[in-house]
């Protein structure tokens, strides 16, 4: 007989949400993970004595966070997901006919909140992950990322130039007047160009951070990455331990800048809190564009081996000539001396050293034609952290250098995909510099409670027995040792086969 479902749709007055959820659920177990209660003490000065109770710190939290492990980025969405699951019903600590909050009321409690709680949230996770044994500590891989922010190309105008009246928070919206000029004409003889892509639009624009700014969101930076168009973006700078993969610090920057601008801050906050769980950090890992020797300076003075391959044209000798440390002075193939004259600063504010040989010696040298045809004297131009440089190069160039580049590569190249595609970090949806810090720190701390839920630590079980002696051997399976074997081929003792049992040998005397 064919059977036929019939839906009744009543009220049931005995039900209990624990009961349905089950024990190894996803989100039980985090429940019973973390302790939340300090959030209240974290945010009870944001509030007020008085008025109505607001939106419990624990439940906005426990929110974004899921979220963040749902990858959803829409506070609206957020709330109509929620209310189907009963897992994070129990989770949040709602029962099934309560209204869940506003996506507004979350909004709004998202901006009351600062940066620094988001943080000490994070710290408290990561606590977590280090008394778990997820993290070592003593090599750390670094590496950043734009994310895209809420805002348009459509929404950038042009700066105004700024007086001397300008207060400093509309430095945004202003320029200085000459340096308005100046890219105004770059970008005329750049469209006027023969060949230019997109010139002869008629709706091309020549947008840049210098001369234009959003008024959607002003914090957002225009960038391009090779192979993606200009948007405009955020930097998402992560630092991941690679014993377990376990981020230990992300923080949010410009897009406009070079990725080792931001190496410093990094460090500066990330190695007091290694220092808080008793690790010592003692290797980075980090690509071409964290090369620097400030920042190779920077490192090595707080006791960390930067494993950090050298960019641009640098060389670690200058063919024709020879250094010599302790006069700090060029030599060069014509025995002439070039020493060490005056610092100089570059274009983007690197310190560099200049040297250069005496007018006399360059003007009687037969090598001159070949060497300076056109200048008065050979001037040599290095960086002011060559040692730095040096010593960066050597551990690029040797065999451990190698393996430090795969194990970058194969820790947060990873990490930063995951957030990417998994966690809702695929664009910010909050406006500033500020809030996309939030943003990027509930990926963070999201990414690491699943990490945290997923680690089962290998239990040794160590059993001792007490096991009975075994029975003796018969006399016919004793061991045979080498003295034995000797005298039974002298005296040719061998067993004879009677009424199929084999017979032993007499013993040895």
């Amino acid at each position: 007989m064919q059977g036929q479902k019939h839906f009744t749709d009543k009220e049931i007055t005995h039900f209990r949400l624990s009961e349905r959820v089950p024990v190894h659920n996803f989100y039980r177990r985090l429940a019973e993970l973390v302790d939340w209660r300090f959030l209240y003490e974290e945010t009870q000065a944001l509030y007020s004595h008085t008025g109505q109770p607001s939106l419990d710190p624990v439940v906005f939290f426990k929110l974004v966070l899921v979220g963040r492990l749902e990858n959803l980025v829409s506070d609206r969405r957020l709330v109509e997901y929620c209310a189907l699951r009963l897992d994070i019903l129990y989770f949040l600590g709602y029962e099934v006919d309560e209204e869940l909050p506003w996506h507004s009321t979350i909004s709004r409690t998202r901006q009351l909140y600062p940066a620094q709680i988001f943080e000490q949230l994070f710290d408290h996770v990561f606590a977590q992950c280090v008394a778990q044994g997820l993290v070592a500590g003593d090599t750390q891989a670094v590496d950043s990322a734009p994310i895209k922010a809420s805002a348009s190309l459509k929404s950038m105008q042009e700066k105004q130039p700024a007086h001397a009246d300008t207060p400093p928070s509309a430095a945004v919206l202003t320029a200085p007047a000459h340096q308005l000029r100046k890219e105004a004409t770059r970008q005329a003889n750049r469209q006027a160009a023969p060949g230019a892509l997109g010139a002869t639009h008629t709706k091309a624009r020549l947008l840049s951070n210098k001369t234009h700014y959003s008024t959607t969101d002003p914090d957002a930076r225009v960038s391009v990455k090779p192979g993606k168009a200009r948007a405009l973006n955020y930097l998402c700078s992560l630092a991941v331990d690679t014993a377990y993969g376990v981020i230990s610090h992300a923080q949010a920057d410009f897009a406009d800048s070079r990725d080792s601008v931001h190496l410093p801050n990094l460090v500066r906050c990330l190695q007091p809190r290694l220092r808080a769980q008793g690790l010592h950090w003692h290797e980075l890992l980090a690509d071409a564009g964290y090369a620097n020797g400030s920042n190779y300076a920077f490192l090595e003075e707080r006791g960390i081996t930067p494993w950090i391959p050298v960019f641009g044209q640098y060389k670690a000798e200058i063919e024709g000539f020879t250094y010599d440390l302790e006069t700090d002075a060029y030599t060069c193939s014509a025995g002439k001396r070039l020493p060490f004259q005056k610092y100089d600063t570059s274009a983007d504010g690197s310190w560099l050293k200049i040297y250069w040989a005496a007018y006399q010696d360059c003007h009687h040298c037969p090598l001159k034609s070949a060497c300076v045809p056109t200048a008065r004297r050979k001037q040599l131009t290095r960086t002011a952290y060559d040692p730095a440089y040096r010593r960066a190069w050597a551990r690029q160039q040797s065999r451990q250098g190698q393996v430090m580049r795969r194990k970058r590569q194969s820790t947060v190249e990873p990490v930063f995909g995951t957030l990417i595609h998994h966690y809702g970090l695929r664009r910010v949806g909050t406006r500033g510099k500020a809030s996309a810090q939030k943003t990027m720190l509930l990926a963070a701390i999201a990414y690491n409670l699943k990490k945290l839920l997923k680690h089962h630590p290998r239990k040794s079980c160590a059993i001792a027995l007490a096991l009975p002696l075994p029975p003796p051997l018969p006399p016919f399976f004793e061991l045979r040792t080498r003295r034995m074997v000797v005298s039974r081929k002298l005296n040719k003792i061998t067993p004879t086969k009677r009424a199929g049992v084999l017979q032993q040998p007499p013993p040895y005397k």
